[in-house]
């Protein structure tokens, strides 16, 4: 039985590991590969640029893991129990694991913009991380896909540096919140209330945004970016029904990052806590280790509990 099991390979998983390794901990990374997210590349006027902000600290940690070859493997988990003393482990290629503790550090995806040409321009002026990309585009011209705080969030920045920004809302959401009416406000933000994206058009790179509103008016804008902000889906498959989790379905830990079930942590995107931000993320995992450690420092040895 190891002392710990990490699902997950990104930002979260991977510091969580390290940790581990550290603290002499017994430990198992399991995911189909390391870095997540993190690992994506994304194009700016011709220049590369990490996806998230800290990713060559994520480059180290990985790294390092895959030197350390024998606590990780690479395999997808698709069932995870509570036992009598642990957790237990079960992955697509029919390995089977147990665990005093368990780090769960499965993410969470964009919710993709549903219109021809998104996917093709993905990573190329088609962007799902605001707070990732925005210090990129002072004086461009760029356009919001959302309305939800994220999205107005991620207005209210560009909004400050941008040339223009057209913030479209498919939805109205959050529009007449705080943060909603200082968006509106703003000289530099055009705001499509209730239009959806028909289209995205480019080049090599994305230059184009097509919109429609409810009559069928369609415009053409220009943009230099495109962020698309519609939410963010959790990946908590595997405690749905079995662990405490928010109304979006996001794992719900405390400041131990700790969830309902003693023994089972969480960090990273997949809980209540989304940071969207990597060196946040390491050090979410990072908290969930030394947690995880203290925990089975406390746990009575087999021997100890028969006296």
């Amino acid at each position: 039985m190891y002392d710990l099991i990490i699902v997950g390979g990104g930002p979260a998983g991977l510091a969580a590991a390290i940790y581990a390794v550290r603290k002499h901990l017994d430990v198992m990374l399991i995911s189909p590969d390391l870095g997540g997210k993190a690992a994506a590349r994304t194009l700016v006027e011709g220049e590369a640029y990490r996806v998230i902000n800290g990713a060559d600290v994520v480059r180290r940690f990985r790294d390092e893991m895959e030197y350390l070859d024998f606590t990780r493997l690479f395999d997808k988990v698709i069932q995870l129990q509570k036992t009598a003393s642990g957790f237990r482990v079960a992955t697509e290629n029919g390995h089977e694991l147990e665990a005093r503790t368990v780090i769960l550090a499965t993410g969470a995806d964009a919710v993709r913009l549903a219109a021809p040409g998104a996917d093709r321009y993905f990573l190329k002026g088609v962007m799902y991380s605001t707070v990732s990309y925005a210090p990129l585009f002072a004086q461009k011209q760029v356009a919001v896909v959302g309305a939800d705080r994220m999205a107005l969030r991620g207005a209210a920045e560009l909004a400050q540096i941008a040339r223009e920004v057209y913030l479209v809302a498919p939805e109205h959401g959050d529009l007449d919140s705080a943060i909603g009416r200082r968006v509106r406000s703003s000289a530099r933000v055009s705001l499509f209330d209730g239009w959806h994206v028909a289209g995205v058009e480019g080049d090599t790179m994305a230059r184009r945004l097509i919109v429609e509103s409810p009559a069928g008016e369609r415009r053409t804008l220009a943009v230099d970016g495109i962020f698309v902000e519609l939410g963010l889906k959790p990946n908590a498959g595997l405690v749905q029904g079995w662990v405490e989790q928010d109304e979006l379905g996001r794992v719900v830990v405390n400041c131990r990052a700790e969830t309902s079930v003693p023994g089972l942590f969480a960090a990273g995107d997949v809980t209540n806590l989304p940071a969207e931000q990597v060196l946040i993320a390491i050090g979410e995992g990072a908290k969930a280790t030394l947690n995880a450690f203290e925990y089975v420092l406390s746990l009575e040895e087999p021997a100890q509990a028969a006296a």
